[in-house]
Protein backbone atom coordinates (compact mmCIF):
# COMPACT_ATOMS: atom_id res chain seq x y z
CA UNK A 1 0.00 0.00 0.00
CA UNK A 2 1.34 3.58 -0.80
CA UNK A 3 2.33 5.71 1.71
CA UNK A 4 0.46 8.47 1.07
CA UNK A 5 -2.64 6.09 1.81
CA UNK A 6 -1.51 5.92 5.67
CA UNK A 7 -2.01 9.72 5.75
CA UNK A 8 -5.33 10.02 4.10
CA UNK A 9 -6.81 7.38 7.13
CA UNK A 10 -7.81 9.71 10.00
CA UNK A 11 -7.63 6.84 12.48
CA UNK A 12 -4.24 7.12 14.97
CA UNK A 13 -1.69 4.74 13.90
CA UNK A 14 -1.67 2.24 16.28
CA UNK A 15 -5.95 1.25 15.85
CA UNK A 16 -5.62 1.14 12.24
CA UNK A 17 -4.86 -2.54 11.84
CA UNK A 18 -7.94 -3.27 13.97
CA UNK A 19 -10.31 -1.66 10.91
CA UNK A 20 -7.93 -3.01 8.42
CA UNK A 21 -8.83 -6.78 9.67
CA UNK A 22 -12.31 -6.50 11.24
CA UNK A 23 -12.82 -10.31 11.54
CA UNK A 24 -10.22 -10.96 13.91
CA UNK A 25 -11.04 -13.63 16.92
CA UNK A 26 -10.71 -12.30 20.35
CA UNK A 27 -8.03 -14.65 20.00
CA UNK A 28 -6.48 -14.01 17.28
CA UNK A 29 -6.52 -10.25 18.40
CA UNK A 30 -5.06 -11.25 22.09
CA UNK A 31 -2.19 -13.20 20.21
CA UNK A 32 -1.48 -9.87 17.43
CA UNK A 33 -1.38 -7.64 20.79
CA UNK A 34 1.18 -10.32 22.58
CA UNK A 35 3.38 -10.73 19.26
CA UNK A 36 4.31 -7.06 19.01
CA UNK A 37 5.39 -6.89 22.53
CA UNK A 38 4.75 -7.99 26.50
CA UNK A 39 0.97 -7.36 28.20
CA UNK A 40 0.22 -7.24 31.71
CA UNK A 41 -3.15 -9.26 32.19
CA UNK A 42 -5.02 -6.02 33.08
CA UNK A 43 -3.42 -4.19 29.91
CA UNK A 44 -4.74 -7.15 27.65
CA UNK A 45 -8.06 -6.87 29.46
CA UNK A 46 -8.81 -3.42 29.14
CA UNK A 47 -7.55 -3.30 24.87
CA UNK A 48 -10.18 -6.38 24.28
CA UNK A 49 -13.12 -5.54 26.67
CA UNK A 50 -14.68 -3.93 23.85
CA UNK A 51 -14.36 -6.63 21.57
CA UNK A 52 -15.49 -9.32 23.67
CA UNK A 53 -19.23 -10.58 23.63
CA UNK A 54 -18.83 -12.02 27.65
CA UNK A 55 -16.95 -11.14 30.26
CA UNK A 56 -16.35 -14.94 30.90
CA UNK A 57 -15.23 -15.58 27.32
CA UNK A 58 -12.58 -12.98 27.98
CA UNK A 59 -11.44 -14.17 31.31
CA UNK A 60 -11.41 -17.76 29.99
CA UNK A 61 -8.84 -16.68 26.94
CA UNK A 62 -6.86 -15.02 29.35
CA UNK A 63 -6.53 -17.98 31.62
CA UNK A 64 -5.61 -20.42 28.86
CA UNK A 65 -2.77 -17.63 27.61
CA UNK A 66 -1.34 -17.67 31.13
CA UNK A 67 -1.71 -21.42 31.74
CA UNK A 68 -0.02 -21.84 28.35
CA UNK A 69 2.85 -19.10 29.20
CA UNK A 70 1.86 -17.05 26.85
CA UNK A 71 0.86 -14.08 28.79
CA UNK A 72 2.98 -13.32 31.99
CA UNK A 73 3.31 -10.85 34.36
CA UNK A 74 6.48 -11.55 34.93
CA UNK A 75 7.89 -11.38 31.67
CA UNK A 76 5.95 -7.66 31.42
CA UNK A 77 7.45 -6.74 34.35
CA UNK A 78 11.08 -7.08 33.30
CA UNK A 79 10.38 -5.93 30.14
CA UNK A 80 9.03 -2.97 31.25
CA UNK A 81 11.73 -2.37 34.00
CA UNK A 82 14.56 -3.33 31.13
CA UNK A 83 12.85 0.09 29.15
CA UNK A 84 12.83 2.35 31.51
CA UNK A 85 15.87 1.16 33.61
CA UNK A 86 17.96 4.07 32.15
CA UNK A 87 16.07 6.59 32.44
CA UNK A 88 13.91 6.45 35.86
CA UNK A 89 14.12 5.61 39.44
CA UNK A 90 12.80 2.88 40.90
CA UNK A 91 9.73 4.32 42.81
CA UNK A 92 8.50 5.69 39.18
CA UNK A 93 9.18 2.06 37.62
CA UNK A 94 7.21 0.81 40.35
CA UNK A 95 4.11 2.61 40.27
CA UNK A 96 3.73 2.11 36.50
CA UNK A 97 3.91 -1.72 37.31
CA UNK A 98 1.44 -1.43 39.93
CA UNK A 99 -0.77 1.05 37.86
CA UNK A 100 -0.76 -2.03 35.08
CA UNK A 101 -1.71 -4.45 37.23
CA UNK A 102 1.45 -6.15 38.13
CA UNK A 103 1.46 -7.72 41.48
CA UNK A 104 3.01 -6.15 44.62
CA UNK A 105 5.39 -9.39 44.70
CA UNK A 106 6.63 -9.41 41.43
CA UNK A 107 6.97 -5.41 41.54
CA UNK A 108 9.34 -5.54 44.46
CA UNK A 109 11.31 -8.48 42.55
CA UNK A 110 11.89 -6.53 39.27
CA UNK A 111 12.81 -3.43 41.19
CA UNK A 112 15.27 -4.44 43.63
CA UNK A 113 18.25 -4.79 41.08
CA UNK A 114 18.26 -0.95 40.02
CA UNK A 115 20.65 0.77 40.85
CA UNK A 116 19.17 4.16 41.63
CA UNK A 117 22.13 6.11 42.34
CA UNK A 118 23.66 5.40 39.41
CA UNK A 119 20.97 5.74 37.61
CA UNK A 120 20.18 9.10 39.19
CA UNK A 121 23.60 10.58 38.62
CA UNK A 122 23.66 9.56 34.78
CA UNK A 123 20.21 11.30 34.18
CA UNK A 124 21.48 14.30 36.38
CA UNK A 125 24.94 14.43 34.39
CA UNK A 126 23.21 14.01 30.92
CA UNK A 127 20.95 16.76 31.85
CA UNK A 128 22.71 19.21 33.98
CA UNK A 129 26.44 18.45 34.47
CA UNK A 130 27.09 20.51 37.11
CA UNK A 131 26.31 21.50 40.56
CA UNK A 132 23.62 23.48 41.87
CA UNK A 133 24.40 27.14 42.08
CA UNK A 134 21.64 29.18 43.58
CA UNK A 135 19.05 27.71 46.43
CA UNK A 136 16.24 27.59 42.89
CA UNK A 137 18.72 25.60 40.45
CA UNK A 138 18.82 23.18 43.52
CA UNK A 139 15.12 23.04 43.83
CA UNK A 140 14.84 23.14 39.96
CA UNK A 141 17.58 19.67 39.55
CA UNK A 142 15.82 17.98 42.41
CA UNK A 143 12.32 18.20 41.17
CA UNK A 144 13.52 16.97 37.92
CA UNK A 145 14.90 14.11 39.43
CA UNK A 146 12.06 13.69 41.69
CA UNK A 147 10.06 13.97 38.70
CA UNK A 148 12.05 11.12 37.42
CA UNK A 149 11.34 8.51 39.86
CA UNK A 150 14.15 9.13 42.45
CA UNK A 151 14.19 8.85 46.06
CA UNK A 152 15.14 12.08 48.31
CA UNK A 153 17.92 10.16 49.52
CA UNK A 154 19.57 9.76 46.28
CA UNK A 155 18.93 13.42 45.40
CA UNK A 156 20.59 14.82 48.16
CA UNK A 157 23.64 12.26 47.52
CA UNK A 158 24.24 13.37 43.79
CA UNK A 159 23.26 16.99 44.31
CA UNK A 160 25.54 17.34 47.42
CA UNK A 161 28.12 15.16 45.20
CA UNK A 162 28.56 12.65 48.08
CA UNK A 163 28.94 10.19 45.77
CA UNK A 164 32.07 8.40 44.94
CA UNK A 165 32.25 8.91 41.32
CA UNK A 166 34.30 6.11 40.35
CA UNK A 167 32.35 3.70 41.72
CA UNK A 168 29.37 4.86 40.19
CA UNK A 169 30.22 5.25 36.46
Amino acid sequence: MPRWAWAASSLPPRRRWATIKPGLSLRERALAYLARREHSRQELYRKLAPYAAQKEELDALLEDFQRRGWLSEARFAEQLVHARKTRYGSLKIAHELRDKGVSEAVVQQVTASLDDLKTAHAVWLKKFGHPPESPQDWARQARFLQNRGFGHDVIKQILRQDIDLDTTV
